[in-house]
Parts: structure tokens; C-alpha cells; sequence
């Protein structure tokens, strides 16, 4: 067989086999559609089964090792750190988001470097949580769930790290609790400083507050207060979250179905499409609550100035003190990193440090950049400070020096 002959059956024979693949891998995306998505595949244990909210806790019991987003390896680190890691979702979407797949799994990730690994699962809003605010989820829910994770773990001291709203929750929670058993924080993406007038958030908050003039001219002379309005007409429905997630990278929504056509023999690929499409065509309902509470603070760029108050509770960002670290994704067209770098002005902590890793906001904490910037940095953050605190030595009280009583003859009696 002559050389040419040979290439030509090479190619040949490679061919064949990208097309029985392209077709295998179509009769999997059209008809069994299931076997394609690997999202939610880490084990884990149910700490806390709430009416809406939820406490998972996971683990790699029979795993030595997990696989990384390069292809490469790395070995599970069984000696814990003594503080457990709390994740928070934002609402709106699934817990999918930490565990989206097992080569690109956050809570994998963190189980893998030794931490106790948390998270809170908000659960499946309905129409009839239209009424849940800013507090119910940030305070009453969150103070519920810390609570069982302290009785779990064992352990008082607790790390907490946050995306988006998940991060504004945390900062919250610790505005109005201050709790010193809050060691370490992290936030990624996390909106604070609205006046800046960067990426969507900032220019709708822009938009709210030059229209604040005209809606308090109308407040003055009609009925319409926004506190006095239905918290279920200002829900968002489920498809309205979903194309407010898909609008952060437009561009990539549309695209990677073309990519999908061009590389349908690529079965990881597929599988990576698959579950990614499956995660962002699931979005939750965001409760109208929130975002009434969410409105008033946005008018006078409250957060931004270290005080937000909510139905009358006082939430003191500026007072919170434990170690704070925040990131924000480079080309984020949603949260601008102006407007998630202003946390470090706000809160009041003395170890506290920002940095912008690569991605938009979605491509921030789960892209394929998203394990070597923000998940590593942030690991290698807590490990020096995770650490069980010596404890406080005891002051010795100095005795107490007492005037001896003069002793007093006894007189003789005669």
C-alpha cells in the first residue's frame, strides 16, 4: 500500500468515525437528552429540608481524586480545615450553579482542598413567595441556616462566600447581626457602589434615581407608593430570569448553537452544551419582595455608604469587620467591577483586598477560567485563614493586697 493510498484510508476511516460519533451524539441531544446533562452529580447530605430553603453538605467519600477543567488531576486533601466554607447562591437560580459539572464543580473543587463544604439552597419560589424581602432571606432564613450548619460542622466559626446577590446576602447577614463567629467572606460579582453608572446594574440604578424626582411628584398627589404596591407585581417570572442571565453574554447564547452543529462528534463538548443550556433554560422566579426592598436602597445608592436600611432594620455594611475578599469579572457587562470594588471602601474590616479575575458575570464563577482564578485564589485566601484560633489566654487577676488590722491589746481587767 503506497503512501497516498494509506492518508486517504487514514482519513477516510477518521471521517467515518466523526460522523458515526456527530450522529450517536444527535440521537442523544434530540431524544435523550438526559443522558447528556451532568450537572448536580456531587454527593452530598441533606443537613436541613426547610418549606423553602434547604442546607446540603458535601463530600467525596469514595473518590482519591477529581478530575480538574485542564484535564489534569488533583488528590483530595483529607485533613479539614477547622473553618467550614458556606456557599450562597443568588436567587433566581438553581444550585445547579456550584456543581455544574464534575471536571467544572465548584463545591467538588473546595471538598477537594480540605474544606467543610456548605450550601444553602434557596429553594423553588412560587407565586406565594411573592412577599419574601431582603430580610426574610439575608437574616431570618440565612441566621436558620448558619445555625444548623454550626450544629453539623461542630464548629462556631464559619467562612461565608457569595455570588451576585449571594454575596450581597452575606454582607448583609453580618450588616445586621455582626457576628464575630463570621471569620472569612468572599464575594464575586457582588453589586454595591449603583451611582457609578457602569455595566446594566449601574445604568438601571442611574435610570431609578433620575427618575426619583418625578415619582415622588406622583406619590404627592396620587395614591401610588411602591411600599403600598402587591410584592407579586413585582415578581419576576422564571423566563424573565432567564433572559436577563442569557442578556449578560448575548453574544455566547446565540453562538454556541452554531458551535454545537460544527462539533457535535465531540461528545464532551456536547455534554459541556448540553448541561450549560439545560442550567440556563431552568431559571427560578424572583420573588417581588426582594425587589421592593432592593428599590428603595437603589435610589440613594445606600450600599455605597455603608448603611442600607429595610423596613425599618438598620444593615451596617460599615461595621462589619471580619476578613473580606472580593472579586469582580473583567468584561462583566451586568456588575461593572467599579461596582463590586466599592465593597472595600464600605466595610469596615482591616484584612480586606479586591481583584478582577477574567469573564463576565456568569463566566466569572462558573467558566473554564473560573477554576485556576477565582476558585484557587480564593482556596489558597481561606487556608491561612482557616486555622483553629489559639485559645485566649486568661488574664491572672493580681491578689488584692488588704491593710493588715492592727492587733489591740486586750486591757487586764483589775
Amino acid at each position: 500500500m503506497n503512501k497516498i493510498t494509506a492518508t486517504f484510508l487514514k482519513k477516510g476511516l477518521e471521517l467515518n468515525h466523526r460522523m458515526a460519533s456527530s450522529t450517536a451524539n444527535s440521537v442523544d441531544w434530540l431524544f435523550k437528552r438526559d443522558t447528556l446533562i451532568k450537572s448536580g452529580r456531587t454527593w452530598y447530605e441533606l443537613v436541613h429540608d426547610g418549606d423553602l430553603m434547604a442546607v446540603r453538605y458535601y463530600d467525596l467519600p469514595e473518590d482519591d481524586e477529581i478530575e480538574l477543567v485542564d484535564g489534569s488531576t488533583m488528590a483530595i486533601e483529607r485533613n479539614q480545615h477547622a473553618v467550614p466554607l458556606v456557599l450562597i447562591p443568588p436567587l433566581g437560580v438553581t444550585t445547579e450553579t456550584f456543581d455544574l459539572m464534575p471536571q467544572r464543580s465548584l463545591v467538588r473543587y473546595l471538598v477537594a482542598r480540605g474544606f467543610k463544604v456548605y450550601l444553602v439552597d434557596w429553594g423553588k419560589p412560587q407565586k406565594e413567595h411573592a412577599h419574601l424581602g431582603m430580610l426574610d432571606y439575608c437574616n431570618d432564613m440565612m441566621g436558620t441556616a448558619l445555625d444548623k450548619i454550626r450544629r453539623h460542622s461542630g464548629s462556631e466559626d464559619l467562612s461565608l462566600m457569595g455570588w451576585c446577590m449571594g454575596g450581597l446576602f452575606c454582607l448583609m447577614y453580618q450588616g445586621v447581626n455582626q457576628d464575630p463567629r463570621i471569620r472569612n467572606m468572599i464575594t464575586v460579582a457582588s453589586p454595591i457602589d449603583l451611582e457609578s453608572g457602569k455595566g446594566v446594574v449601574g445604568m438601571v440604578a442611574g435610570a431609578a434615581q433620575a427618575l426619583d424626582g418625578p415619582a415622588q411628584l406622583v406619590s404627592n398627589y396620587t395614591n401610588l407608593r411602591l411600599n403600598t404596591l402587591d410584592p407579586a407585581r413585582l415578581s419576576m417570572p422564571d423566563w424573565a430570569t432567564t433572559i436577563v442571565f442569557k442578556m449578560t453574554d448575548p453574544v455566547g447564547s446565540v453562538t454556541t448553537y452554531w458551535d454545537l452543529m460544527t462539533r457535535l462528534s465531540d461528545r464532551e463538548f456536547v455534554e459541556s452544551h448540553s448541561t450549560t443550556s439545560d442550567y440556563l433554560n431552568h431559571m427560578l422566579r424572583y420573588p417581588g419582595g426582594v425587589v421592593k426592598d432592593l428599590a428603595g436602597s437603589v435610589s440613594e445608592n445606600q450600599m455605597a455608604k455603608g448603611q442600607v436600611v429595610i423596613r425599618d432594620v438598620v444593615v451596617s455594611l460599615n461595621k462589619i469587620k471580619c476578613n473580606l475578599l472580593a472579586f469582580a469579572g473583567e468584561t462583566d457587562a451586568l456588575v461593572h467591577p467599579e461596582v463590586a470594588g466599592a465593597v472595600v471602601d464600605v466595610v469596615g474590616s482591616e484584612d480586606k483586598e479586591f481583584r478582577i479575575a477574567p469573564g463576565g458575570h456568569m463566566g466569572v464563577i462558573i467558566g473554564s477560567k473560573a477554576q485556576a482564578a477565582v476558585w484557587q485564589e480564593s482556596a489558597d485566601w481561606l487556608v491561612s485563614r482557616s486555622a483553629v484560633k489559639p485559645p485566649k489566654k486568661k488574664r491572672k487577676t493580681p491578689a488584692r493586697k488588704t491593710k493588715a488590722k492592727a492587733r489591740v491589746k486586750p486591757k487586764l481587767r483589775k
